[in-house]
């Protein structure tokens, strides 16, 4: 599994704890990219800060490998879209990842990316 950004940032929020025990219980891979996406966010607070440098410790983070890249610019020659989601799609892609993201309607295009969302009601029965 490769846990989208925006997953990282809900397993924040106190009501989110069955993303805290996913993510626990799987030990996901998180792109370099999700990295600078959350820690870089500049309203974090210092709580949230604390936990997510925690949590990219123990993150097994994929590095943006030139196999990496190539994919990223092919899915953009392909369609619009950003540079983030792209260097993520391209990561799971690479590493013959599924992605767990929340925004499904961003990649769900892509041929070859498994793509799952765990806010469906059927997620944990997959």
């Amino acid at each position: 599994m490769l846990i989208d950004s925006n997953i990282i940032i809900y397993a924040t929020h106190p009501d989110h704890e069955d993303l805290r025990k996913l993510i626990e219980e799987q030990a996901p891979f998180v792109s370099a990219v999700s990295y600078v996406e959350v820690l870089g966010y500049h309203k974090l607070t210092e709580q949230e800060r604390h936990y997510l440098e925690m949590f990219f410790e123990d993150a097994r983070v994929l590095p943006l490998s030139q196999e990496v890249l190539d994919k990223a610019v092919i899915l953009r020659q392909n369609r619009k879209m950003t540079l983030g989601d792209a260097l993520i799609a391209g990561t799971a892609i690479t590493y013959d990842l599924t992605l767990i993201t929340r925004n499904i309607q961003d990649f769900q295009w892509i041929e070859g990316l498994a793509i799952l969302n765990p806010f469906e009601p059927d997620f944990l029965n997959i």
